[in-house]
């Protein structure tokens, strides 16, 4: 219940930390009770929020209550608490039929579970501790609710600059926010600075609607008087809301632009099309259009060239404005390219020669000549002088429309060059110690170029056939493998190119030849061989005519020959000779004792 002597408490202004009330009736007390409440609590809605109130000192035995200052004033009891020794009894009241309800926890503080905007009120703790007296405070709540995205509607008519009045632009809303949000309005990103007074320039209104929930939502209309520089315009609005601790939020809208209408100032006319860029054409005029006065031209040919014109009628155009325009339309073209020679030109070595290109288009064609990507010059003109092998190749004329980068053509002929073989050698690089040897061997390569194709013969069977060198264009080679002879150091070996037109001749050299030492003592051994088997084959030829027999037998000396044989005797002059080639010894001479063996021959 109210205390009847409770004085009103001011609502929405701060209040100190702590509260002192002093007991009037006994003003020789030794204690007072004082109490510590927060006078602001913030809260964002749907959080749960705790109010707290709590005694100071020592109180072995006192009474707490919670209040709620409604709109009309009355203070309705909530809870209560008693402390009964070191304990709280608690005892809920009136919960006002909140849902959640509130509740008293052990300490005797009041919790809101969920904030709602309807919990914003003063909620009063009062403590009655007996002697000491009794205490009051208030804390104040207040709960903050984000709005939901910023909504604009934007006129959709066509509206007039020649209206001298200020004209509806757009309607903004931001819903559903505590507290109520503010509206600005913003031009190409700049905010409006337009009052709340009507006025022909500009002005806006507003109207706040408290939601069922309990929420505020915000409507915002904007009128101006508009400009022709409007007609590109970007605008949109911007919600700004409050959050708790004293921070801000902003949503802002989509932007929009706005349908003009405005008289015609000047009329123009262009050339839209992609492929010619602005400047080959000096009356070419590069204008913005209206989307409307579009003319298309499809599958254009060089036959609608020619002056096109375009008329605005317009009623509320000033009358010192031009409502015609005329354009020269050129259709750019590029015909194809003609040459003074065929595809293929044929011309002698050292002779000159000049090929002509020509093309017709519009602008004037650029002409330039390449050969092998290189360029060769400028112009319709190409002149060929001396030329040699290295003429050769494919030449390319080349025709485009600088400024109509599309537009180009091209055409090429092939240079053959008539002549006879020239001809190049790998030279015979000469051996360390200047002398080659018998046996050595070594790698001719022969090269030419000519047109016909030359053939490359060798005065030596076994050379390869002739075969395109690689990266050299026109060039062909043939290699021959020998060992090095005496014949090749005085003879050497030719290698010759040929073709309808003449022939070219090298001849290779090798200088001294020396002969292999190796082989020499082969040969010597070889003879001296061949002399020891000649004397061998003598000898034994001149032994068998002396005797019809063998070179040489052994005999017994003194010993009767066998029966029937017959014994010889010699004369002194029909002694054999005897040879020292075949003794057999010492002994065995012609000294042989009795039963002793010697040679004869």
């Amino acid at each position: 219940m109210e205390p009847p002597d409770a004085p009103a408490q001011a609502r929405g202004a701060p209040r100190l930390l702590l509260l002192a009330v002093m007991l009037a009736a006994h003003p020789d007390a030794q204690a007072e009770v004082r109490l510590s409440v927060p006078p602001l609590v913030e809260v964002m809605r749907g959080k749960s929020v705790i109010l707290d109130c709590t005694p100071t000192g020592t109180h072995d035995h006192y009474m707490l209550e919670w209040f709620l200052t409604d709109r009309s004033g009355a203070r309705p009891l909530l809870a209560s608490a008693e402390m009964q020794g070191s304990e709280l009894q608690v005892t809920m009241h009136d919960t006002r039929g909140r849902s959640p309800p509130y509740q008293l926890d052990s300490q005797g503080r009041l919790v809101l579970a969920e904030a709602q905007v309807g919990d914003e009120r003063d909620y009063v703790c009062v403590v009655r501790a007996g002697a000491a007296g009794t205490a009051e405070a208030t804390a104040r709540l207040n709960v903050f609710a984000k709005p939901e995205a910023t909504e604009v509607s934007p006129n959709k008519g066509t509206l007039s600059v020649m209206e001298d009045s200020a004209q509806e632009i757009a309607t903004c809303n931001s819903r559903n926010g505590n507290p109520a949000p503010k509206i600005t309005w913003y031009r190409n990103g700049q905010r409006l600075e337009v009052p709340v007074e009507m006025n022909s320039e500009g002005y806006m209104t507003s109207r706040t609607v408290r939601e069922a929930s309990g929420l505020l939502s915000l409507t915002s209309t904007l009128y101006l008087r508009l400009r022709k520089d409007d007609r590109d315009a970007s605008f949109h609005c911007a919600a700004h809301y409050s959050l708790p601790e004293g921070r801000h939020g902003r949503l802002d809208s989509p932007t929009f632009h706005l349908t003009l209408h405005y008289p015609t100032e000047h009329v123009q006319f262009w050339v839209g099309s992609p492929s010619t860029p602005a400047g080959w054409d000096e009356q070419e005029e590069v204008l913005n259009v209206n989307l409307e006065g579009n003319l298309t031209l499809e599958g254009v040919t060089r036959g609608q060239s020619g002056t096109y014109g375009c008329r605005v009628e317009d009623y509320d155009a000033a009358d010192d404005v031009q409502l015609s325009k005329t354009l020269e339309l050129r259709v750019a073209y590029l015909d194809p390219l003609e040459l003074s020679e065929g595809k293929v030109l044929s011309l002698p070595l050292n002779s000159s020669a000049v090929v002509n290109c020509s093309v017709h288009g519009l602008p004037t064609p650029a002409l330039r000549w390449t050969k092998d990507s290189t360029p060769l010059g400028n112009g319709p003109m190409l002149s060929l002088s001396s030329i040699t092998f290295d003429s050769n190749g494919t030449y390319v004329c080349e025709a485009s429309l600088p400024t109509v980068p599309v537009l180009s053509r091209t055409q090429n002929f092939t240079l053959l060059v008539q002549g006879s073989p020239e001809l190049r050698t790998a030279e015979i690089e000469p051996k360390a110690d200047g002398s080659w040897r018998e046996g050595d061997e070594v790698t001719l390569i022969c090269s030419a170029r000519g047109h016909p194709e030359p053939k490359l013969s060798w005065s030596q069977l076994g050379g390869s056939p002739a075969e395109p060198i690689p990266g050299r264009q026109g060039w062909v080679s043939s290699s021959l493998t020998l060992k090095v002879t005496s014949a090749l150091s005085r003879d050497g070996i030719s290698c010759e190119a040929s073709n309808p037109h003449g022939n070219k001749r090298h001849v290779f050299h090798f200088g001294t030849v020396s002969p292999q030492t190796s082989q020499a003592g082969v040969a010597v051994m070889a003879v001296a061989v061949s002399v020891g088997l000649l004397l061998l084959v003598v000898a034994i030829f001149y032994c068998m005519r002396r005797k019809g027999g063998p070179c040489c037998r052994r005999r017994r000396e003194k010993e009767a020959p066998p029966p029937g044989e017959p014994e010889l005797s010699h004369s002194g002059s029909e002694q054999p000779e005897q040879t020292g080639l075949l003794m057999g010894g010492a002994s065995g001479g012609a000294r042989g004792g009795s039963g002793g063996f010697r040679d004869e021959c």
